[in-house]
């Protein structure tokens, strides 16, 4: 009844992205009493962090029409935050906790005055603004190495019950040992789930309604009595608040932040990708899209071996499906999934059901 209520007006519609999204969900659930191995539950935790951070960005480009490039700065402040506190303050729930608070307050802080100052202005030019505000975040990050350990970042430690050395019960049917990783994981999962129902409750609310109309003609919208820069700065706030949360599961998985796996520009344009991969204005969109790429990235370098030594005998063919060539491929994907899917996945399989 909670999903049910949460996701109100915004089903599926399309039998088969049900069933996908719920094999979806359901795997990542069960991802590590199934699978066995480091790289599974890695790969099922960047899934749910960027499921996360992909809702974030389409509640901002999807339902009220905001592009930014600045999402990955939310993003960083949620990992700094969190990783800094473990490392200068002690690997407790409370360092943790504290952290986390003073990074959701910094980042709708900062969310609040850019887009009270920004959201005046017109698309390209908003953009713009963003990206310079998080590049100079970026470089401040690389710099304050005194605090922030510069471009190596730091390393820290998680509070012990989430520590791979922490046993806490075995699952003699499954044969699992469930310790500090599994638990951390369902941290991870759990958190995402809700923030991904707080995103369905949030675009199917009225505010949510008055957003998809501020996308589609803001100007109507303005004539009809709503505030249009408050409701996009309200909107900025809440998608940064979730990529900061976002940050904080990402640095609570990692044991690390740094520049790299946080502030990088290279993250944004991977998060761009999985909402056109996905469709934009949708949510489920983040779940089919993240899932696709994060597995793209992981295992397409495998599947690429094991086809280029399965055509050995042939001309030039393994030479293309050589795995230091899968970021060529992922391109070529890329390109046909928005020819053949220009309304995303999730776009596409909601035509096919009304068909």
């Amino acid at each position: 009844m909670i999903v049910q209520s949460a996701v109100s007006g915004d089903m599926p519609k399309s039998r088969i992205l049900g069933y996908l999204i719920t094999a979806i969900l359901l795997t990542l659930a069960f991802t590590p009493l199934i699978f066995s191995g480091s790289q599974p539950i890695n790969t099922a935790a960047k899934i749910c962090i960027f499921i996360v951070l992909v809702a974030s960005y389409d509640l901002l480009i999807g339902y009220t029409g905001i592009v930014s490039f600045a999402h990955t700065m939310f993003f960083g402040i949620g990992g700094y935050g969190v990783g800094l506190a473990l490392y200068g303050w002690g690997p407790t729930w409370i360092s943790a906790g504290l952290g986390l608070a003073i990074a959701l307050i910094v980042g709708t802080v900062l969310a609040f005055v850019i887009g009270l100052l920004s959201l005046r202005v017109r698309a390209i030019f908003y953009a713009m603004i963003t990206l310079a505000v998080a590049s100079a975040f970026a470089i401040l990050a690389g710099q304050l190495s005194e605090y922030t350990g510069g471009e190596d970042g730091r390393s820290f430690r998680v509070p012990p019950l989430l520590r791979p050395g922490t046993v806490l019960f075995d699952i003699p049917a499954l044969g699992v040992s469930v310790n500090g990783r599994v638990l951390s994981y369902y941290v991870v999962y759990v958190s995402a789930l809700l923030l991904l129902l707080a995103a369905f409750r949030i675009v199917n609310s009225p505010f949510g309604r008055v957003l998809q109309a501020i996308r589609e003609n803001d100007f109507r919208a303005e004539s009809l009595g709503y505030n249009v820069v408050y409701h996009r700065t309200v909107a900025n706030c809440l998608a940064a608040g979730m990529a900061v949360l976002a940050g904080a599961m990402s640095a609570i998985w990692v044991r690390y932040t740094g520049p790299d796996t946080t502030l990088s520009f290279a993250i944004m344009l991977d998060i761009l990708l999985m909402v056109v991969i996905g469709g934009m204005g949708t949510l489920y969109g983040a779940v089919v899209g993240a899932t696709l790429f994060i597995l793209a990235q992981n295992y397409l370098q495998k599947l690429m071996s094991i086809a280029s030594e399965a055509t050995a005998g042939l001309p030039l063919i393994p030479h293309l499906l050589h795995p230091d060539r899968w970021l060529l491929w992922l391109g070529v994907l890329f390109i046909l999934s928005v020819y053949f899917f220009p309304s995303g996945i999730v776009g596409k399989l909601r035509e096919m059901q009304r068909r």
